[in-house]
C-alpha cells in the first residue's frame, strides 16, 4: 500500500478498526497495467460485515426495529468501514432464544449477552468452545481496553474469571455515581394529600399502604388504588422488601461465610408480612402477573402508589408520560425499609462497575477475530467513548464549555420520552461494550426527583452481596442442574406462599425440599467461588 493510501485510511485513529479486506491490502500484489502501462484504476476496498447478536433493549424498541438505526452504529459505520448486521432476538424471549442460538454450530461473529448466565458461566463457554479467551488478542490488537483495564485494577479483576481469561468487551459503568438507578419509590402527591411522612420502617409502610387503600386518592370513585406492586422479578436487584429483613433473594455472605437466602428464617419473616398485606389488599392482587407493560399501565392510569423502578426509566419516564395528564403528579424515591428505626441499612441494588457478565464475547464461528477486536476496541478510545455516551456532535450533543450537552430533541422530546428519545442515537442509558460516563446521568436524571433518587437508593451498605463468582467448569454442571430445580421450586413457591396457596406453616417442609435437592452442595461451589474471586 503507497503512502497516499496509508494516510487515506489512517485518519483519527481509526486505522486499528479497518475491515480485514483493507488490512490485507498492504500486503496485495502490485496493481494491473492497463495497455498503455499506467496503472489500472484499482476497486476501493470491500467492507467488512459483522453478523452481532444482541437483545433490543426495551428503551430501544419503543420507537425503533434494530441497533443498527440507531445514531451510534449510523457512525460508527462511516467511522470504521464496518457494517454490522444485528440480530435481535424478540423482546421478552432472550435467554429462550439465546439457548437455542447458541447450540448452533454456525454462530453470529459477535454474541452479546450476560455471560455469568451461560450454563457453567463463561469460562464454561470458552472450553465448550462458543467463544474465545480474548487476553492475547486485547494485548496485540485491543489498546483502548487495555489501557482501561490496566488503570482500574479493580475492575479487571471483576472481568476476569477464576482462571484469568477475558470472554468479552465488558460494559463498565465508569464512575461510582452510576452504580446505582434503581429502588423504591412512590406517589409523594398522595403521601401529602393524607398529610402522611415519608415511611421508613416495616411498620409505617403497613400504616401508609392502609391509609392508601381506604382513600379515593385518584378520585374515580372507585377503589381501585393499589397500594404497593413487589413481584419476584424485582427481588433480584433491589431486593425491595426482602432486604429489610437482612437476606437476599441468592446467595450473601456474611464475613466470607456464603448462606442461601430463601431458607433462612429472615425469609420466612419477609413471606409472613407480604401474606399479611396481600390478605388485606396493600399488595397488588396480580402482582404474581403483572408484567412491565401492566406495571406501566397502572403506574400512568392513577392507580399505583409504590413500586420497584429505575431512575431514568422509572421517575423520569413516568413523570415525562403523565405531566399533562395528572395533575401534581409527584414520584420520589423511599428510603430502603428496617424494621426499627436506627438499624442498618444493608441491601440495595448497587451494583458494580462490571456485572452481570454483560459482555460483547467473539464465537468460534468468527472468521476474523483481529479485526473484531480492533473494531470493538474503538468504543474505549475517547473518540468511542464519546460516541457510544453522547453520539455524534451536532445530531444528539453539543459542546458547552467543554462538555458534552445534549440537545433538546434528547432532553426535550416533543413526540416521546427522554429515555426512548435518547435511546435513539446512543447505549448510555441501558448498557454494551463501552465504558458509561458520569455525564451522561447528570443530564438524564437532571430532575430534582432523580438526583435525589440516586442519594436515597446509595444508603444502604450492601456489604453482605457477593461479587460476582463464577464455578469453574468442573463445578458448574452440577452447580446449574442444582439451581435450576432450586429456582424454579423457590419462584413457584414464593408466589404460593405470599398468596396463602401454600400456609407459611409448611415453610420448614419448603427448607428440607430444597435441602435435598442439593444447595448446600451449591453452597459450597459458591464458598470455594468467592475464595478463588478474593485471590484474583
Amino acid at each position: 500500500m503507497n503512502h497516499r493510501n496509508r494516510k487515506k485510511w489512517a485518519t483519527a485513529g481509526v486505522s486499528v478498526l479497518l475491515s480485514v479486506s483493507v488490512v490485507a491490502g498492504c500486503n496485495s500484489p502490485a496493481p494491473a497495467k492497463q495497455p498503455d502501462g499506467k496503472p489500472a484504476a484499482q476497486e476501493p476496498p470491500k467492507l467488512q460485515t459483522l453478523t452481532y447478536w444482541v437483545g433490543l433493549a426495551s428503551n430501544v424498541a419503543a420507537t425503533l426495529k434494530s441497533f443498527g438505526d440507531m445514531t451510534v452504529y449510523k457512525e460508527l459505520e462511516k467511522r470504521t468501514g464496518t457494517k454490522v448486521e444485528f440480530q435481535h432476538p424478540p423482546v421478552g424471549q432472550e435467554k429462550d432464544q439465546f439457548n437455542l442460538m447458541i447450540t448452533g454450530k454456525n454462530l453470529p461473529d459477535v454474541i452479546e449477552y450476560g455471560w455469568t448466565g451461560y450454563p457453567g458461566g463463561p469460562e464454561k463457554a470458552i472450553k465448550d468452545k462458543k467463544i474465545i479467551k480474548l487476553n492475547e488478542l486485547i494485548d496485540k490488537h485491543a489498546p483502548n481496553l487495555k489501557k482501561v483495564l490496566d488503570a482500574n485494577p479493580e475492575w479487571k479483576k471483576q472481568v476476569v474469571t477464576d482462571e484469568g481469561s477475558i470472554y468479552g468487551f465488558p460494559f463498565l459503568r465508569g464512575d461510582d455515581y452510576l452504580l446505582v438507578s434503581n429502588g423504591i419509590a412512590l406517589r409523594k402527591d398522595w403521601l401529602d394529600k393524607l398529610n402522611l411522612k415519608m415511611p421508613e420502617t416495616i411498620d409505617e409502610w403497613y400504616t401508609t399502604l392502609t391509609a392508601i387503600k381506604k382513600s379515593d386518592l385518584n378520585g374515580n370513585g372507585k377503589p381501585d388504588e393499589i397500594p404497593l406492586l413487589i413481584s419476584k422479578n424485582d427481588m433480584g436487584g433491589s431486593v425491595a422488601f426482602l432486604g429489610t429483613f437482612g437476606v437476599n433473594y441468592d446467595f450473601y455472605h456474611i464475613n466470607g461465610k456464603v448462606s442461601y437466602g430463601p431458607i433462612q428464617p429472615e425469609y420466612k419473616q419477609f413471606l409472613t408480612t407480604m401474606n399479611k398485606w396481600y390478605k388485606e389488599g396493600l399488595l397488588d392482587p396480580d402482582f404474581a402477573v403483572t408484567d412491565s407493560k401492566l406495571k406501566d399501565a397502572k403506574i400512568t392510569g392513577n392507580q399505583l402508589f409504590a413500586t420497584v423502578m429505575s431512575t431514568g426509566s422509572g421517575i423520569g419516564n413516568y413523570t415525562t408520560l403523565v405531566k399533562d395528564k395528572i395533575a401534581g403528579f409527584k414520584l420520589v424515591a423511599a428510603p430502603f425499609p428496617v424494621v426499627n428505626k436506627g438499624d442498618k441499612k444493608l441491601w440495595s441494588a448497587k451494583t458494580y462497575n462490571f456485572s452481570g457478565g454483560l459482555a460483547a464475547a467473539i464465537s468460534t464461528s468468527n472468521k476474523n477475530p483481529e479485526a473484531t477486536v480492533k473494531w470493538l476496541d474503538f468504543a474505549y478510545s475517547e473518540e468511542g467513548k464519546m460516541l457510544f455516551n453522547f453520539g455524534v456532535e451536532g445530531v444528539s450533543y453539543k459542546m458547552v464549555n467543554g462538555n458534552p450537552v445534549y440537545t433538546d430533541e434528547v432532553l426535550n422530546p416533543k413526540d416521546t420520552s427522554v429515555a426512548y428519545a435518547m435511546a435513539r442515537h446512543v447505549r448510555a442509558n441501558f448498557n454494551g461494550p463501552f465504558v458509561q460516563d458520569k455525564r451522561y446521568m447528570e443530564q438524564y436524571a437532571s430532575m430534582p426527583e432523580q438526583k435525589d433518587s440516586i442519594k436515597i437508593w446509595s444508603e444502604p451498605t450492601n456489604e453482605r452481596k457477593l461479587p460476582q463468582v463464577t464455578p469453574t467448569s468442573d463445578e458448574s454442571s452440577k452447580f446449574a442442574s442444582i439451581m435450576n430445580d432450586v429456582n424454579t421450586f423457590k419462584d413457584e413457591m414464593f408466589n404460593k406462599f405470599i398468596m396463602g396457596a401454600e400456609p407459611l406453616d409448611n415453610f420448614d417442609k419448603y427448607v428440607k425440599t430444597i435441602e435435598g435437592m442439593g444447595i448446600q452442595d451449591a453452597i459450597k461451589i459458591q464458598q470455594a467461588a468467592l475464595e478463588r474471586y478474593n485471590k484474583r
